[in-house]
């Protein structure tokens, strides 16, 4: 009797197994079915390439329609979207030529697909529109031209700021509401490595965190918000807003304590107020707006070093940026013009470099020679006795380009 039990339950245990086997089956073609025709697959990294490159004014640039990766095989490979870097600047007056160079810059040496978004003046849009669908074949890169934008009741008020369209990057969270983080920099700054490297920082904030800068100044001695301000700033120096890391998304969210209410305001309640409170008492415009936000909220920046924001305050005087000196400059920032005077030959030596190269394997891996030859000729001057840190990171980043392989250049 037990024999006969026994045998029994391996029948049922075998039957149960051949079931479930079935029913899989039937899972995996119904699942084919569904995925071996016309599916909305995510992009891929050939599909953005296939199409990327192209903008359009006021519009997202055209990305190519994916490629779909089944087939008649049974199986289909699954593949991750690329996530896209998205990068904004404003320009007015003249300023094309400075931020051509600047998105070239960003375009040379990064990894992952670019979006930039171009804040210009209406004369301008057609010359960037030009300029960069030159560069279409490059498939790295969407751009989207915006005109210059500000609330209507104040828009003079705000665009008179500091100096013409300055202010336009306080209102970034507010007009690319679909952009979760972006990375905001003048027109005057030049990728000496990949903007995937600055990306990677977006990881490193902590919960509380909303943005990234970098200080004014490391040697409060030559500083000038803690020796002239007359308004609150953050921290020792204050920071620099030439080059803005941004969760968008969390600042848009943000409920900011401020001086003039005990109610917290959001971005878009705070920014109005704060103008009218301490408009006569601000010298650098929006950035003196953002040093009076983070002073009141100090756990919501993230503070990244000088040699992701070098500029000549850093070596005018003798060098003080410990970062450069050791690691060399990330990102160099040219402003007060020194691109384009002989104040500071070794800013424009990097500048004119970088201007002047074609994005040619050659004559990128080619310019770093007579690039240290300029350097060379810039030793009167203090920034240009330590001219090896402006080679430093860009050194590496030719190397690096040359290291990976033609797909993912």
């Amino acid at each position: 009797m037990r024999r006969y039990l026994r045998v029994v339950v391996l029948c049922l245990a075998c039957g149960f197994c051949s079931l479930l086997y079935a029913f899989s089956q039937l899972a995996v073609s119904l699942e084919e079915g569904a995925g071996g025709g016309g599916g909305k697959p995510q992009a891929a990294v050939a599909s953005w390439l296939a199409g990327g490159g192209r903008g359009a004014v006021r519009g997202t640039g055209g990305a190519g329609p994916a490629a779909h990766p089944g087939g008649s095989g049974r199986y289909s490979l699954k593949i991750q979207p690329v996530e896209k870097m998205h990068l904004a600047v404003v320009a007015c007056g003249e300023r094309l030529e400075e931020t051509m160079t600047m998105l070239k810059s960003a375009i040379i040496f990064s990894m992952k697909p670019l979006q930039f978004h171009i804040f210009a003046e209406d004369q301008l849009h057609q010359s960037f529109k030009d300029r960069l669908d030159r560069w279409s074949f490059l498939q790295t890169f969407n751009y989207t031209l915006y005109p210059i934008t500000f609330p209507s009741e104040n828009a003079a008020e705000w665009k008179k700021l500091f100096k013409p369209c300055a202010s336009q990057r306080l209102f970034l969270p507010l007009i690319l509401k679909e952009v979760d983080s972006l990375l905001y920099v003048d027109t005057d700054v030049l990728f000496l490595r990949p903007v995937d490297d600055i990306w990677s920082l977006l990881k490193k904030f902590n919960s509380t965190q909303i943005a990234a800068m970098a200080p004014e100044h490391e040697e409060p001695r030559i500083g000038w918000y803690n020796r002239f301000a007359r308004h609150p700033y953050y921290g020792k120096t204050g920071v620099n807003s030439g080059v803005m890391l941004m969760n968008m998304t969390r600042m848009r969210r943000k409920y900011f304590k401020n001086d003039m209410t005990t109610v917290r305001l959001q971005w878009g309640d705070i920014l109005m107020p704060l103008l009218k409170k301490y408009k006569l008492n601000i010298t650098w415009g929006d950035q003196d707006l953002l040093n009076i936000m983070f002073f009141h909220n100090p756990e919501s920046l993230f503070v990244f070093p000088c040699h992701w924001n070098y500029r000549p305050d850093h070596c005018i005087y003798g060098s003080n940026c410990q970062e450069a000196e050791e690691e060399g400059i990330f990102i160099l920032h040219g402003n007060r013009g020194v691109y384009h005077d002989d104040k500071q030959p070794a800013f424009r030596a990097v500048y004119e470099a970088l201007r002047n190269c074609s994005f040619e394997d050659d004559n990128i891996h080619s310019l770093l020679k007579p690039l240290e030859l300029e350097l060379q000729k810039t030793v009167h001057t203090y920034c240009g006795k330590i001219y090896k840190i402006f080679i430093k990171q860009l050194a590496k980043s030719v190397r690096d380009r040359y290291a990976r392989s033609p797909k993912e250049k």
